[in-house]
């Protein structure tokens, strides 16, 4: 297996919890911060230059109702608008209960100068990628739906990119769903996470609970095709975070809950590529990857460092949170 460096340790004054990540049109890596562990640091998104230096961007519009943001995947459009995920239910407050939104926010001299509401109302929005005018979002969980196995139901939406003020219902009559998924681990009940597309427009989402990567193929209208479970490895493979594919067709996955990074191939096979024990990260362990970018020719891995409990190597959050990088 590959042994993960260290990549960045993190400003504690900006950030306790990085998350999603996208490369601006200058060529910086752009972090997302939700800062769960500590909602006194405003959530933000974090610029980080070729030299490795670290500043904060700006701070994510927060919601009324709530006073915070919280933003997890991130997604820059043609334009140069950036499309974040504002997972409002992340951390299971009354407040935040089906608050989620997505934002697109226009950032001019490192100020957000404009914010619109693509979709509110949202349950749990994660992941995000954008291809041919659409934004394709991941939402983990749909608590509202009773599927008749007593299973989680999650789901994918498609947005158009200059679409506004919708309101999610979060059941299956969304007419902005573009498919759904089930999750089968009664011990693990979150679905759809990472989300990724291959360079012939096929879509690929992490059934997070399962550690199962859905392959969801399209007729040409756009519709979908298929959605089968394309890759599953339990020895391999736990859980199914962020993902990033590279341009030979390789799928690199954050796995959270292992604290490890898994390489899916082509065919569809899966292999752990990293893994670290429990760990503060600070030598670049892995330190629950929440996470991977390929950025100048490097994995580069977000870690979460926040979960802890069943199932989980991480047993504490540590400051200052912190980045890893692995060879390709």
């Amino acid at each position: 297996m590959n042994t993960p460096q260290l990549f960045a340790l993190l400003p504690e004054e900006h950030v306790t919890t990085p998350d999603g990540m996208a490369i601006a049109a200058d060529g910086d890596l752009v972090l997302s911060c939700p800062n769960f562990a500590d909602h006194s640091r405003p959530a933000c998104l974090v610029k980080i230059n070729a030299d490795r230096q670290v500043r904060k961007w700006v701070e994510v519009p927060v919601h009324p109702d709530t006073g915070i943001a919280c933003p997890m995947g991130i997604a820059f459009g043609p334009d140069g608008d950036i499309y974040v995920c504002d997972n409002q239910g992340w951390s299971g407050s009354p407040e935040g209960s089906f608050q989620g939104r997505i934002l697109r926010l226009r950032i001019e001299n490192d100020q957000v100068v404009s914010t619109t509401i693509v979709a509110q109302g949202m349950e749990h929005p994660n992941g995000i990628r954008i291809r041919d005018g659409y934004m394709y979002v991941t939402q983990s969980v749909l608590t509202k739906v009773q599927d008749p196995t007593g299973l989680l139901r999650s789901c994918v939406y498609r947005f158009g990119l200059d679409e506004e003020g919708i309101q999610i219902h979060n059941n299956l009559d969304d007419p902005h769903m573009l498919t759904s998924l089930l999750t089968l681990n009664e011990n693990d009940q979150y679905g759809a996470d990472g989300i990724e597309f291959d360079p012939q427009g096929n879509l690929y989402v992490g059934n997070f609970g399962d550690g199962a990567v859905h392959k969801i193929t399209f007729h040409p209208d756009g519709s979908v095709k298929d959605n089968i479970v394309w890759a599953k490895n339990p020895e391999q493979l736990q859980t199914t975070d962020g993902m990033v594919m590279d341009e030979a067709g390789n799928l690199y996955i954050a796995d959270f809950s292992a604290n490890a990074i898994a390489k899916v191939y082509p065919d569809g096979t899966v292999e752990r590529y990293a893994q670290s024990p429990d760990s503060d990260g600070f030598q670049g362990e892995l330190d629950q990857p929440s996470e991977p970018i390929i950025w100048n020719g490097k994995l580069i891995v977000s870690c979460f460092d926040l979960v802890t409990g069943p199932g989980k190597v991480n047993t504490k959050h540590e400051l200052p949170a912190t980045m890893s990088e692995l060879d390709l």
